[in-house]
Parts: C-alpha cells; sequence; structure tokens
C-alpha cells in the first residue's frame, strides 16, 4: 500500500512539474520577443524581407505593390547555450530613416515557464538587445546621423515578455518594452517605453495566424510624426522550418526600428508585405 501510495505521489508530483510547449511557434511572435527559446545546442538561421509600401502613394501598382522596393533585409544566427539561453547576431539593412547598415547583438533568458497544472501560470523571458550602425557619418553637424563620438553609433533595446497559452489553440503575450539612443533629434527623446501585445490562434497543426500591437508611452507633444506598430502574420510550420508571411507598418525589424522609429499609418495604406524564414539544426 505504501509503495502504491508512494507511486501516486511521484506521478502527481511529475504531472506539476510538466511544463508547456510552443506557447508560440517561434523565437519572435512577428517583430517582438515570444518567450520562446532554443534548446542547448540548437543553432537557428533566419531570413527575413520587408518590402515597401503595398498602397499609399509610394504603393500600388508601379512598384508591384511595395515588391520593388526593399524597406529592410534581415541575415541572422541565434544560438542555444542552454534550455532557457540563447544570443544572436543579426545584420540589417536599415531603413535609411535615419540608420542603415545595422548590427544587432541579443541576448534571451527565459526564467519562468508556464506547468500545465497553473502552479506557474505564465512563462516570463527577458531579451536585451545593443544595436550599432557602421554607416558614414553625415557631413551636416545638426544630422542625428553626425557620430562625433562612437557612442553616438549605439542603441540599446530591452523586453520583457509575459506570455501564458490560455487553450492549445490559443496563445497571449504582454511585452512592456524600453528603447534608448545616445544620440537624437533635438525634438526627440533618449529613452522610449512601450507596451506590446500579441495573441496566436493556432488553426491546424502547421499553420497560425497572429496579431501583435505596441503603444508607445510618451509626451503627446513631442514624436508627433512617429506611430505604433501594428502587424498581422500567418505562420506556416515544416520539419526545421517556420516560415511567417507578414502585413506591418513596420518598416524595420529590431526594437530601435520598430519601436522607436515607425512613421507609417496603415490607414493611409503604410503598410507592407514581409517574410521571414528560419532553419533550426543541432549541432
Amino acid at each position: 500500500m505504501i509503495v502504491v501510495l508512494q507511486s501516486f505521489g511521484l506521478i502527481a508530483q511529475e504531472k506539476e512539474k510538466k511544463e508547456v510547449s510552443e506557447t508560440f511557434a517561434a523565437v519572435r511572435i512577428i517583430n517582438g520577443h515570444s518567450t520562446e527559446t532554443l534548446k542547448k545546442r540548437q543553432f537557428r538561421y533566419i531570413i527575413a524581407h520587408r518590402f515597401g509600401d503595398a498602397l499609399g502613394d509610394l504603393g500600388g501598382i508601379q512598384t508591384a505593390f511595395g515588391f520593388d522596393n526593399a524597406a529592410d533585409i534581415r541575415f541572422g544566427f541565434d544560438f542555444g547555450i542552454t534550455d532557457n539561453l540563447m544570443i544572436g547576431f543579426s545584420r540589417l539593412k536599415g531603413t535609411g530613416d535615419p540608420y542603415r547598415s545595422l548590427l544587432e547583438g541579443s541576448v534571451k533568458y527565459r526564467f519562468l515557464t508556464q506547468t500545465e497544472n497553473n502552479s506557474m501560470p505564465v512563462s516570463v523571458s527577458y531579451a536585451g538587445s545593443m544595436y550599432a550602425t557602421y554607416m558614414p557619418s553625415s557631413e551636416s553637424i545638426s544630422s542625428v546621423t553626425n557620430f562625433e563620438r562612437f557612442s553616438h553609433r549605439l542603441m540599446y533595446g530591452s523586453q520583457l515578455t509575459i506570455a501564458r497559452k490560455l487553450h492549445p489553440r490559443l496563445s497571449v503575450a504582454l511585452m512592456p518594452t524600453y528603447v534608448h539612443r545616445n544620440k537624437v533629434e533635438a525634438t526627440d527623446v533618449n529613452g522610449l517605453f512601450s507596451i506590446g501585445g500579441a495573441a496566436r490562434i493556432r488553426v491546424s497543426k502547421r499553420i497560425g495566424l497572429i496579431a501583435e500591437y505596441f503603444y508607445n508611452i510618451h509626451d503627446s507633444s513631442i514624436r508627433e510624426d512617429y506611430k505604433n506598430s501594428l502587424g498581422l502574420a500567418m505562420e506556416w510550420l515544416t520539419n526545421g522550418h517556420t516560415f511567417t508571411i507578414n502585413l506591418t507598418n513596420a518598416r524595420g525589424f529590431g526594437e530601435l526600428q520598430y519601436v522607436a522609429l515607425t512613421t507609417s499609418d496603415w490607414l493611409e495604406g503604410q503598410f507592407r508585405l514581409g517574410f521571414s524564414i528560419t532553419r533550426t539544426f543541432s549541432y
């Protein structure tokens, strides 16, 4: 009898410790970070494109609805150090508004994971990024891209992601985000807070639909020309690959770009098609 009771106790403990998996399908949602991380000794390669405005003054049939214009391109690598810790490095074309030739280094750590019995109701991760531009310095002293010091070329992003799988087919996430730029225009701010939210619906075993929005928090009397980032996406999962097609008003990829530098307005047709393809290997 004692052995049987002990066995039931062990089974209950295992169930309590069982972690919820695949809250989101990839380490990124659309732009923001999910709570997913690569497993130890996994390597991921990503290539992503974001095209020009589909409609509006710069879109339409003359530009093949934006396909003629590449707003940004990302090539990147991610590495799993442990099952909960990963690092990444990317090169971004940059949107030219104002930065080009960007390098991005990132680290992400998941320190809480949701369990099936809700003893831990959410998964939580932190991602930190640093950006550097190696574009030529502007000759205009008044330009934000006149880099008097090397530190003017550096920008930083921090994002806390709190996610919960509400149902096998529905996951949600909250993403408080902070971006800091060492040099900005006189009418801008160095530090910018944003609150992101996202939801994913799993339509089938391999297809999911995603919505993501970031609301920037700042004094309404400044940054009047900047907009909040909104994205919609469909993801398609295959063995080893994740293929994502998205529509968003953000021209760039990293927190620096989609939080601090989005100027396009959905209501004026200033959204664009983008896609990303990732391939994961074990090493």
